[in-house]
């Protein structure tokens, strides 16, 4: 695909959860070339993420971005806490980061899309919007 423009041609980055589930090239209909996609475990955004995206406005041309998180992550099924405690005893020692585990859904939305919109690093923050991806109905729905 190296005929296609290094810009995506939508000006778009999505940011969504690692889950084999979620597809987002079907479900928002992207074809090569359309947008970049970042994946991390529950879709949260991380400070590797910030950098992706700072990249992505500053030095790619996209201004829009979406965050889509979805029902029944297994981001739900454990605090930061009780992973850390686990990873110190496999490893012998606490993760430097945080695994950014969420309770609510959609607070884990906002405050992802917060994150985003007040990061000095990313300029364009009016179109940064997030979405709850329910993976039961296929349904995908705005966070406000």
């Amino acid at each position: 695909m190296a005929e296609l423009p290094r810009p995506p041609a939508r000006r778009l980055a999505v940011l969504t959860c690692m889950d084999a589930r979620v597809s987002p090239t079907r479900l928002l209909g992207l074809r090569e070339g359309d947008a970049h996609v970042l994946r991390n475990a529950g879709g949260v955004v991380s400070d590797d993420v910030i950098r992706s995206l700072a990249i992505s406005q500053h030095r790619v041309g996209t201004v829009e971005v979406m965050v889509i998180q979805h029902t029944d992550c297994g981001m739900q099924t454990f605090t930061d806490e009780e992973f850390a405690d686990h990873l110190e005893v496999i490893a012998g020692e606490r993760p430097a980061w945080p695994a950014h585990a969420f309770a609510d859904l959609e607070e884990s939305v906002r405050a992802s899309v917060e994150r985003i919109r007040s990061s000095p690093f990313i300029p364009h923050t009016d179109e940064v919007r997030g979405f709850v991806y329910d993976v039961f109905s296929g349904a995908l729905r705005e966070v406000t």
